[in-house]
């Protein structure tokens, strides 16, 4: 296979190094590395439509690999094969600012995507927190702290080039704002982790940049009281970017982490686009709002470095909260349950962490229902394990039962495979006929969302 592979692609595009294989046996997650046999470096959408072909013909398994920076093991080639690694196809091919359209290949970053937006005035807005590539926020549909605004991934791919297991190039989806033609298979491609195809290219909505952003800091006496706020503050239809939710904890490590002074209590982090004057009645109405659900203070940060600094330590709490252990990795749970039974489950969850004497913190993108407890363990201690895997199982089962999901943004990987069935049902027959049909050989990612 390795001298196939070599017939066709550049010698610096085929690896067996055992440096390189090991920088792509593991993502951010604790899941337990694994090698892969070869690592694939592509660099166009022919580079992997013969590598499907090659693999395919000797039954050898292509685990696509972007940033490395997914939280359930998705890039971990966990049956061995082929690591597809898709970050030299970072190519921004085309911008219409006319059509708030963007045309791009699989390896480009999120952050290189908006600095080239920029003089065009636009911007992407899906934010995970990490500097993703667009192909693996994709695959995994990707969301985070604007998507109360301007939703997930699914919300803004309006098309996808796909390489297929046997090597055929499919196009899914069109440019147009909407369509009632069809299956929409587009969804379908988001979301599956690499296990129906391999995305080469896409196209993304982007959206102006908003004239004027402006951040606020809310605290309250109880984590559930900001839970509280956030929905009633939703009830309301006021546009608002981003809204989230931290608790004392993890407050407490962004404060070491970060050097930062802020009062370590429930806090609830805002943003706000819009015009100043919009803006200004937004602001105000969400402050008496949230005064009647017991909101302690509310501090406007109007400044641009106060805003973005604000911004960092949100995106930094699970480095930041870990880093106070020095030695232990990360578990991020990550439900999404409706709005209405939000705050139930943050006060499970905080329960739980007290019964099980776990360190956590508490992290949430409110807004859209979707929270995360930042559990610090040592891998090697099966105490520690048991203990974890027994919260996120409670976690989980918890918000399945109130209506909810397992994973609003993180997806599925082989971490929350065990769920699978008891979420979806009979439906779940359903999803693995798919995955035999689009994938008869079980090589693209298999051990991922569908057990095998």
């Amino acid at each position: 296979m390795i001298k196939e592979l070599t017939a066709f692609l550049s010698e610096e595009q085929v690896s067996v190094n055992p440096s390189i294989r090991e920088q792509h046996s593991h993502d951010e997650s604790y899941h337990t590395p694994v090698l892969p046999d070869v690592v694939v470096f592509a660099k166009s959408r022919s580079d992997v439509v013969k590598v499907m072909q090659v693999a395919v013909k000797h039954r050898v398994p292509v685990v696509p690999f972007a940033a490395g920076s997914s939280l359930e093991g998705h890039a971990i080639p966990i049956r061995g094969g082929i690591s597809l690694d898709m970050m030299g196809m970072d190519k921004i091919l085309e911008i219409r600012p006319d059509d708030f359209l963007v045309h791009v290949e699989p390896g480009v970053t999120r952050e290189a995507l908006n600095e080239a937006l920029k003089k065009y005035g636009l911007f992407f807005p899906v934010d995970p927190g990490a500097n993703a590539s667009l192909g693996g926020m994709a695959a995994t549909n990707a969301s985070g702290t604007t998507t109360v605004r301007y939703g997930a991934m699914k919300e803004n791919v309006r098309k996808l080039e796909v390489v297929l297991s046997s090597g055929e190039v499919i196009e899914v989806g069109s440019l147009a704002a909407k369509s009632s033609s069809g299956y929409h298979l587009t969804e379908l491609f988001i979301g599956s982790e690499g296990t129906l195809g391999v995305i080469t290219g896409l196209w993304l909505r982007v959206y102006g940049i908003p004239e004027t952003m402006v951040a606020a800091r809310a605290t309250f006496p109880r984590l559930e009281d900001g839970v509280a706020a956030t929905t009633a503050i939703m009830g309301t239809g006021i546009p608002v970017a981003r809204m989230e939710l931290v608790d004392p904890a993890a407050v407490r490590g962004v404060n070491f982490y970060k050097k930062t002074n802020y009062p370590e209590i429930p806090t609830v982090f805002f943003e706000f686009h819009g015009s100043r004057e919009s803006l200004a009645q937004d602001i105000e109405r969400v402050r008496e709002m949230i005064t009647e659900e017991g909101c302690t203070s509310f501090a406007i940060e109007h400044n641009e470095e106060e805003r973005r600094r604000l911004w960092e330590a949100r995106h930094v709490v699970a480095h930041a909260f870990l880093a106070q252990y020095p030695g232990k990795r990360q578990i991020v749970t990550d439900v999404c349950l409706p709005l209405s039974a939000l705050p139930q489950a943050v006060e499970n969850a905080h329960k739980l962490l007290e019964q099980l004497d776990l360190p956590g913190a508490i992290a949430g993108h409110v807004g859209d229902g979707n929270f995360h407890t930042i559990l610090a363990i040592d891998p090697d201690n099966p105490d520690d394990m048991q203990k974890a895997e027994a919260f996120n199982e409670q976690i989980v089962l918890d918000a399945i039962h109130r209506g909810g999901t397992c994973t609003g943004e993180h997806g599925v990987g082989s971490g929350k495979l065990k769920y699978q069935r008891t979420e979806h049902g009979s439906s779940y027959r359903m999803m693995k006929s798919i995955k035999t049909m689009l994938d008869p050989f079980n090589i693209l990612n298999p051990g991922k969302v569908i057990a095998d």
